[in-house]
C-alpha cells in the first residue's frame, strides 16, 4: 500500500482523504533535497518501523516493526558524521535531534526511507511521518498527521508499505 501526502495537504489512506501538514520549505524533488532546508522530499519512500513513547500510551496496533523510544536516544544530522541520519544513543558528539521530546509530536513516528540506502551526507535526514502541532505548523521537512489519522495508518500498514510525497 503507498499512502499520499500531497503538497496542499491533503493525505490519502485507503482512499479517504484526510489533512496533513508537510515542511516550511515546501515539497521539493529529492535531488535538490539538503541538510536544514525544511523542504520534504517529493518521492515515494518505503516505511522502515514505527517508534513511540512508551511513556504517553502502549503500543499502536499495526503490523510495522516497533520500537520503544528510550530518553537516551536522539537521530544524527551532521552530514560530515559517519551516523548521519541515524538512530543515535545520547549524549552525542555531533548534531542531532532528541526523539524523547517534550512535545507531543515524536509519541508516534514512522521511520520513512528517505536517504537511508545509501546515505548521502547532506541530502536530508530524519524525514520522518509524526505528529502534527496543535496548530497544525509545518514541519522541518517530515510529514505530519493528527493523532486520530496516523492511528489509523498504523492499523492498516505492514512491511512493504511507503509514503509518496507529491509536489
Amino acid at each position: 500500500m503507498i499512502y499520499v501526502a500531497h503538497a496542499d495537504g491533503r493525505f490519502l489512506i485507503d482512499g479517504q482523504t484526510v489533512r496533513c501538514v508537510l515542511g516550511k520549505g515546501g515539497v521539493v524533488a529529492a535531488a535538490d533535497k539538503r541538510e536544514g532546508d525544511g523542504a520534504s522530499p517529493a518521492g515515494v519512500w518505503p516505511i522502515r518501523r514505527l517508534l513511540y513513547r512508551p511513556d504517553k500510551a502502549p503500543p499502536p496496533r499495526t503490523g510495522l516493526p516497533t520500537h520503544a523510544i528510550q530518553p537516551d536516544e536522539g537521530w544524527c544530522d551532521a552530514p560530515d558524521h559517519a551516523a548521519y541520519n541515524q538512530r543515535v544513543r545520547l549524549p552525542f558528539d555531533a548534531s542531532h535531534e532528541r526523539l524523547w521530546r517534550d512535545d507531543d509530536l515524536y509519541d508516534l513516528v514512522l521511520v520513512l526511507g528517505h536517504n537511508d540506502d545509501p546515505v548521502v551526507p547532506g541530502a536530508g535526514s530524519a524525514i520522518f511521518l509524526h505528529l502534527t502541532r496543535p496548530d497544525h505548523g509545518p514541519t522541518e521537512g517530515c510529514v505530519a498527521l493528527d493523532r486520530p489519522d496516523l492511528l489509523t495508518l498504523l492499523a492498516r500498514a505492514r512491511p512493504g508499505d511507503a509514503v509518496e510525497i507529491r509536489r
